[in-house]
């Protein structure tokens, strides 16, 4: 399915578990497979990013059993972990497909091991920046070479010897602070690490269950590095249990709150509080929203969302401080906005400039096609609510979460959203079309 069309329906009604985050899903099969012995990580999320992780695991030398070996476990894969020191020389370049997550996380590990790899991807990852892990692993000693005087992909990477180092990161990036953390893990001394917001801290909770010497105080991460010769300093072994993706559930979240008569209850989600800014934003908004039935799942925050149709939406004003805990929901909170009463400002999201597709520019472009008033800033937009939605056929520009987005915005128009080249919500939520069809009353 590569064209869908969508357009207003009359309510949504019912219960939905999202599927498996998608950026715990890559850390868990990354930090297993450099664990030291097997690992079960139930609940992994099948898309083409995690598998595209996974694929790069096992061409690192990762022996990963897939489900149809695993009696009782239908989503469950099991990882016999080599160790931080057991990788092995991969045979050919690794594609990382449209990941920049696998990216930019196994240059952190690679840049430990002392071997050659070769990192590639599609022509959108070729596309994003990789100077920001690029240079701190120099620094730490690690040989990295990449396209465009060392800022785009393909990466060549011959690790090893790499040595602690302070860094202050000039944009909060949870990839970035990941990718350091894991060459910190091999690093000669204390790798320092300071952001200037919080970004999701799912590889600091991670490595330090896992036993990793990692101490967070604050926006700084210390990270003392892994002497393999030294008995007990490999990393455990994981038994997780993965929550279910918030970023994939806030595309249901906000189409319950603007679909006439719907109320919706979203089970097993993940409510790390690095991840849930949207929550808050829509609380300012008047959101009709409750959580329910908080609990711990593998040092996870979990729980149930119930959402029920909003009377009224305010416009808000978001800024910087805010921001990383949403900037995977931009795309819709971009439609939620054009909703509200007022003048809604959204700022600090320069970084999405350079994700799967400028992510400002085009979700502006697009809202503009549906009737949106919308002003472009570098950082940001401006959006005018109350908007009656028109049809339109919208460009994804291969990025899925602005594929899902504009297919929530079909779900309120009186005229058909056409939104081209869909299959990019594979990265990360095939069954997303199947569960709109499911709550449609």
């Amino acid at each position: 399915m590569n064209r869908v069309e969508l357009k207003k329906v009359k309510s949504l009604k019912g219960e939905i578990t999202p599927p498996p985050d998608k950026s715990i899903s890559h850390r868990a099969v990354m930090f297993a497979s450099i664990a030291e012995g097997k690992s079960i990580v139930r609940n992994f999320l099948w898309a083409e990013d995690p598998i595209n992780t996974m694929n790069a695991m096992r061409m690192l030398g990762v022996e990963i059993e897939q489900p149809s070996a695993i009696s009782h476990q239908p989503s469950a894969i099991v990882i016999h972990g080599q160790g931080l020191h057991g990788l092995r020389e991969p045979f050919d370049v690794i594609n990382c497909g449209n990941s920049g997550t696998t990216m930019r996380l196994i240059s952190g590990i690679l840049a430990g091991n002392p071997f050659f790899t070769v990192l590639t991807g599609d022509d959108s990852l070729k596309q994003r920046p990789m100077a920001r892990v690029i240079n701190p692993l120099q620094e730490m000693g690690a040989d990295i070479f990449a396209r465009n005087n060392d800022k785009y992909p393909p990466i060549a990477i011959k690790g090893g010897g790499v040595k602690g180092i302070t860094c202050k990161m000039p944009i909060a990036s949870a990839q970035v602070k990941s990718c350091l953390i894991l060459a910190g893990l091999y690093a000669d001394g204390t790798t320092i690490i300071t952001e200037p917001q919080k970004s999701r801290d799912h590889t600091e909770r991670m490595l330090k269950a896992m036993g990793a010497d990692i101490e967070v105080d604050g926006l700084t991460i210390k990270v003392r590095g892994q002497r393999s010769e030294v008995r007990g300093q490999e990393l455990n072994p994981l038994d997780i249990t993965i929550p279910a993706d918030f970023s994939s559930a806030a595309f249901f979240i906000v189409a319950a709150l603007m679909v006439p008569d719907s109320e919706v209850l979203i089970k097993g989600v993940g409510i790390n509080p690095t991840r849930t800014g949207l929550l808050d934003v829509i609380k300012d908004m008047g959101g009709n929203l409750r959580i329910e039935n908080i609990r711990d799942v593998s040092g996870e925050p979990v729980a149930d969302i119930y959402c029920r149709t909003a009377s009224s939406l305010k416009a808000v004003k978001i800024g910087a401080d805010i921001m990383p805990s949403l900037i995977d929901e931009f795309p819709i909170l971009c439609v939620l906005a054009a909703q509200a009463d007022g003048i809604s400002e959204i700022r600090g999201a320069e970084e999405l400039r350079v994700k799967e597709s400028d992510r400002i520019k085009v979700m502006a472009e697009g809202l503009r096609r549906i009737g949106v008033e919308v002003e472009e800033l570098p950082d940001g937009m401006v959006i005018h609510g109350t908007t009656h939605l028109k049809g339109a056929t919208i460009e994804s520009h291969g990025d899925h979460r602005v594929a899902m987005a504009f297919s929530i915005a079909g779900l309120l128009s009186e005229d058909r959203i056409t939104i081209k080249d869909t299959a990019c919500i594979d990265t990360s939520f095939p069954e997303f079309f199947n569960y709109i069809e499911r709550l449609i009353d």
